[in-house]
């Protein structure tokens, strides 16, 4: 039985995926689980599983294209099953029109296309004196004559039935689809089609010398990757979007905008947290482990958050959900913007256990190989931008999350103490937080508590 191939929704918030590789072709047999293609979502890249057996019979996105979930992508088939009628709302580049433009040839035959012949074939060349060079001869020959004959056009409505992947491939090679038989269903013009026509026309036809550029005055300066210095540079690059900045961008727009963000800073001593660290460093180092000051902020937010559940909460429209359990979201920079793997239970876990998840999330993150439950889910989350140098900043909150807190660098700076000008590891927090969900009292309160925690880790246990 026939199977269509989808664009799944392969996160929870995916909407339009783009196909990274097929890694099955047209003509392959197909067993239910086979992995089809991979799939670049919003947050990773995923892979897309076939949900029939069959053989691979028709494959309408090519590598590259982005296509809208839900979408007909392929067909899964028995090797002579008519599948004529599963091509009609099948997914194109264009749109759907192509496909069932597609569907409807396949019912009934396609008139013929006329080619006009060329010059070539229908001109006598005069001969060419022995003594004549190739640039003579192409002053001496005469202009061809226009045909005695009217030429018949191709019928406006004719169309060459090829999948998406047949048609760039054939204007990569500078093959006439026109003149391909097709092997695929209905006549359909296939990759393999197209390889094959293109070998065969390199074959039968020796290659041709390549012409030299012929250098003007008004010339396109070019802007070669191994440019002497000097050399003129283009004024600028565009860039593609990627489905991961493309979801940035909108949930930068559902965040900044709806969302009413308010602002609150500590300054913590980190004397006692730094030395805390360091002893539970010398009990890991047997073990292999190790713990990181932000696996430390992480332990202390967390039990944080439990005494202060106003604050781990989520902006439910009607409601405000607060959360008995601390999910925390630890952004991590990507090539292509920000991921948020989360820790989960945080509260519960010790810091062997929070900095080896934290370590094998980022990794896999910046792999795009997270799980979608892996990085939603999230009840608070920490962007920490001290290990670039930033002293002090504000994040996003991420929705419906009330709050996210920003992470500085550890500095030395001159503190007062006892009357005395001292230097002391400082760090500056801020929390940006919805205003709808956490008033400013909630918001100080859990900072105060959370700067007590890390300024005596002791007292996490407490």
């Amino acid at each position: 039985m026939a199977t269509k191939v989808h664009m799944e929704a392969l996160s929870p918030t995916m909407e339009e995926g783009q196909v990274v590789a097929w890694l099955k072709g047209e003509g392959d047999p197909i067993a239910q689980g086979d992995v089809l293609a991979e799939i670049e979502t919003d947050k990773a890249t995923m892979e897309l599983v076939a949900r029939g057996d069959g053989v691979l019979r028709a494959v309408f996105a090519g590598e590259g294209d982005v296509v809208p979930v839900g979408e007909v992508i392929a067909v899964i088939a028995g090797a002579d099953e008519e599948i004529a009628a599963l091509t009609a709302d099948a997914w194109s580049g264009d749109g759907k029109a192509a496909a069932t433009a597609a569907t409807v040839s396949a019912a009934s035959p396609e008139p013929p296309v006329s080619v006009p012949p060329t010059p070539a074939a229908t001109t006598a060349q005069p001969p060419v004196p022995e003594d004549s060079t190739p640039q003579d001869s192409a002053r001496q020959a005469p202009a061809p004559e226009a045909p005695a004959e009217p030429v018949a056009a191709p019928a406006p409505t004719a169309r060459v039935k090829a999948s998406p992947v047949a048609r760039r491939l054939a204007r990569e090679l500078e093959v006439e689809l026109g003149a391909i038989a097709g092997s695929g269903p209905g006549g359909r013009v296939i990759k393999r089609d197209v390889e094959a026509a293109a070998q065969a026309a390199a074959e039968a036809s020796p290659a041709a010398p390549r012409a030299q550029p012929v250098a003007t005055s008004d010339a396109v300066p070019s802007f070669a990757a191994d440019a002497r210095p000097g050399a003129p540079v283009p004024d600028f690059e565009d860039v593609p979007l990627t489905q991961m900045r493309k979801t940035v961008a909108r949930r930068l727009v559902e965040s900044l905008g709806p969302v009413p963000h308010f602002f609150l800073t500590v300054d913590v001593d980190m004397g006692r947290a730094m030395e805390a660290r360091a002893r539970v460093n010398e009990l890991l180092k047997a073990d292999g482990g190790k713990a990181s000051l932000n696996d430390l902020v992480i332990k202390a937010v967390a039990a944080a958050l439990v005494r202060h559940p106003e604050c781990n909460a989520w902006w439910q429209e009607d409601r405000i959900r607060r959360f008995n359990r601390v999910h925390v979201g630890v952004a991590v920079a990507v090539p292509d913007g920000l991921i948020t793997p989360v820790i989960r239970d945080a509260h519960a876990k010790g810091l062997a256990q929070i900095g080896a998840e934290v370590r094998e999330f980022a990794g896999r993150a910046r792999e795009k190989r997270l799980q979608p439950h892996e990085y939603t889910g999230s009840t608070f989350s920490i962007s920490n931008l001290g290990m670039f140098g930033i002293d002090e900043f504000t994040a996003v909150i991420n929705p419906p999350e009330a709050g996210i807190l920003a992470v500085g660098a550890v500095e030395e700076r001159p503190v007062v103490i006892d009357g005395q000008v001292v230097p002391r590891p400082r760090m500056r927090l801020t929390m940006s937080c919805d205003h709808r969900a956490i008033d400013g009292a909630q918001g100080a309160r859990f900072l105060a508590t959370l700067k007590a925690f890390l300024e005596e880790p002791a007292a996490i246990l407490v």
